[in-house]
């Protein structure tokens, strides 16, 4: 058994030290290695991973899934569509049942903000939070934290330029929550219609200009416009946004030769990034979808409470004197 997160659930990354994040990290970046070297794992051997997905998803599900296979798990996956939901189960019965079944660990993405926060109270096996509604998505911020990390060796002090729709974006401000613990310098950019309302209560700086926050920036996030959680239509087009807040091969000559630009997915191409900064040199959004598998097998690892690798908990033990 392991103590080092002391958290039951991640329902966030609102509150997480810096102690945590550092530790779920670092474990990432070793199974990141490993990854790549082809090495398996059976840490979890006996054990079930439940996917409770009530929103599509392509990336998080799947790579959810590819962590826990990775580390020995077993792995079910329910649906909105193929769960008793689709005749009137409340969410909560759903997950009461699901808990009844033994699964060690229960991953949940939901529409709605604050889902996770609530089946916390219903359940006691361990929640990870995979999205809900706009509020958060910490295992993507986790990511993105490791994919800068890698590029730019730490991230205090470094100048984060995250672009969008941020009113609306979990993945921002899960991003904005971790950057902020971490000691980076965060500014957001878009329209005015889709930066929400004080965000100095963020810890954030505002630009409403593109070409003026672009010189500056070391990371540059770019992010799709969410009008599946826009009561409205809140830009006069897709065209006019991608022509004032799009990344593309005339707005990149204003970066920094180092910068890196990261994208969560899926992509809008040719509305906030174009294809060829996309695939370009100065793009880290592959690296992120492969650190992504290596973030999710620390959590699962980490939450689960399963027995940690021993070579990278001996020396997170020489380092830290655990």
């Amino acid at each position: 058994m392991n103590s080092l997160i002391p958290d039951v659930h991640l329902l966030g990354c609102e509150g997480l030290s810096k102690q945590t994040i550092t530790t779920i990290l670092s474990l990432a970046q070793f199974y990141r290695n490993k990854s790549d070297e082809g090495e398996r794992f059976q840490l979890l051997n006996g054990m079930t991973v439940a996917n409770l997905f009530f929103e599509p998803s392509t990336r998080t599900r799947t790579s959810f899934e590819i962590a826990a296979q990775r580390l020995g798990a077993q792995v079910v996956n329910f649906s909105s569509q193929g769960s008793s939901t689709s005749k009137g189960e409340t969410v909560t019965d759903t997950a009461k049942n699901i808990e009844a079944m033994d699964p060690s660990i229960l991953v949940i993405r939901h529409s709605s903000s604050g889902i996770p926060h609530l089946l916390a109270k219903c359940v006691k096996i361990p929640i990870l939070n995979a999205g809900d509604g706009f509020h958060e998505h910490p295992s993507q911020a986790l990511l993105d934290l490791l994919t800068i990390q890698q590029s730019k060796t730490n991230v205090q002090g470094k100048k984060i330029l995250i672009v969008g729709d941020i009113a609306h974006s979990r993945v921002a401000r899960s991003n904005i929550y971790a950057l902020n613990t971490m000691g980076a310098q965060v500014t957001v950019c878009g329209p005015p219609t889709l930066i929400p309302p004080f965000p100095e209560k963020l810890g954030v700086q505002v630009e409403i200009q593109l070409e003026k926050a672009l010189p500056t920036a070391d990371v540059i996030m770019m992010l799709r416009i969410q009008f599946e959680r826009q009561s409205a239509m809140q830009i006069p087009s897709k065209g006019e946004y991608a022509k004032f807040w799009g990344l593309n091969e005339r707005t990149i000559r204003n970066i920094k030769e180092d910068a890196i630009i990261m994208h969560p997915g899926p992509l809008n191409r040719g509305v906030e990034i174009s294809p060829a900064v996309a695939d370009g040199p100065y793009s880290v959004i592959l690296n992120q979808v492969k650190n992504g598998v290596a973030v999710r097998m620390a959590l699962i690892n980490l939450y689960s409470r399963a027995p940690l690798p021993q070579e990278w908990f001996e020396a997170e033990k020489r380092s830290s004197h655990v």
